[in-house]
């Protein structure tokens, strides 16, 4: 394995943790919002409840591929997998907080 190949998976790597930890900071404040229009009783029908979730996924796929146009050489030779899994690891991360910030308030 070349250096320059490490480099970019690392890259890959990288602009993939950006971009899932950007969907998982969103999808968090949607989350919250979602809480408070719940406990203020603002929902009048029960499509209410999710307004925008596609909009968010929408985003999601166009900031992959304005990576993708940005740099493209973080998608050839096998690098397109390294972006995909920081994209999985960096959201991952994100419903892992998320996770142990509710039981911790189950709990408590």
């Amino acid at each position: 394995m070349s250096m320059t190949s490490i480099i970019w998976s690392a890259a890959a790597l990288v602009a993939g943790v950006l971009i899932g930890l950007s969907f998982g900071i969103v999808q968090d404040a949607a989350w919250k919002r979602h809480q408070r229009l719940a406990q203020a009783g603002k929902f009048n029908t029960p499509t209410a409840a999710v307004p925008g979730s596609m909009r968010r996924v929408a985003y999601l796929l166009v900031a992959l591929v304005l990576v993708q146009l940005a740099c493209p050489l973080l998608f050839k030779e096998g690098c397109q997998w390294w972006v995909s899994a920081g994209v999985v690891a960096g959201y991952g991360v994100m419903l892992y907080c998320q996770l142990r910030q509710r039981l911790a308030k189950q709990s408590n």
